[in-house]
């Protein structure tokens, strides 16, 4: 098949899924993304932690609303996240007057190292990035950035995907561990 082939596609879109998983899918994202946030705001507001990232959304998309796919699991969810944010803060710390440079590099090299760990999460680009673009709060954080808010949330959003996706029969989380 040639290069601009390829671009075609050429299967049809997935089938829609049922009024009992879209239910499933949505509660587990506002208990999961609603405990973080409110931990956030109304425990750590004011201090120098963070609990709530942007990524976080994504990892629900995934963790709520596709539960058995393999990005999914607790590996990719707790690892992806942990590998990202250690390389987005390492990127900043060591290309830090090139910002666009330090982006890029996080996010590539977080790519890598998800993949040769088995930790491939899509979110964890975002973790990366944020690492390198959040501003000031974020900076600040160093290395720290690892635990509050990567770890903790992802620990936080694990716990409830744990709950939840488990209620229904129809739904089995995770499928792997490691």
């Amino acid at each position: 098949m040639s290069y601009w082939a390829k671009m075609r596609g050429g299967e049809k879109s997935p089938p829609r899924v049922s009024a009992g998983e879209i239910f499933w899918s949505w509660l587990g994202a506002f208990l999961g993304i609603a405990a973080v946030a409110l931990l956030h705001y109304r425990w750590l507001e004011g201090s120098d932690l963070l609990l709530i990232v942007g990524s976080f959304g994504a990892s629900a998309v995934l963790i709520y609303g596709a539960p058995a796919g393999p990005l999914a699991q607790p590996r990719n969810l707790l690892g992806g996240h942990l590998v990202s944010a250690l390389v987005g803060v390492a990127c900043l710390q060591f290309f830090a007057p090139q910002l666009w440079l330090a982006a890029a590099l996080a996010v590539a090299t977080a790519i890598a190292l998800m993949h040769l760990t088995k930790t491939l999460h899509p979110p964890g680009g975002a973790t990366a990035l944020i690492a390198v673009i959040g501003g000031e709060e974020i900076h600040q954080l160093g290395y720290w950035y690892l635990l509050f808010p990567i770890a903790s949330g992802a620990l936080i959003m694990l716990l409830v995907a744990l709950l939840i996706n488990n209620i229904p029969a129809s739904r089995r989380y995770p499928v792997f561990w490691w």
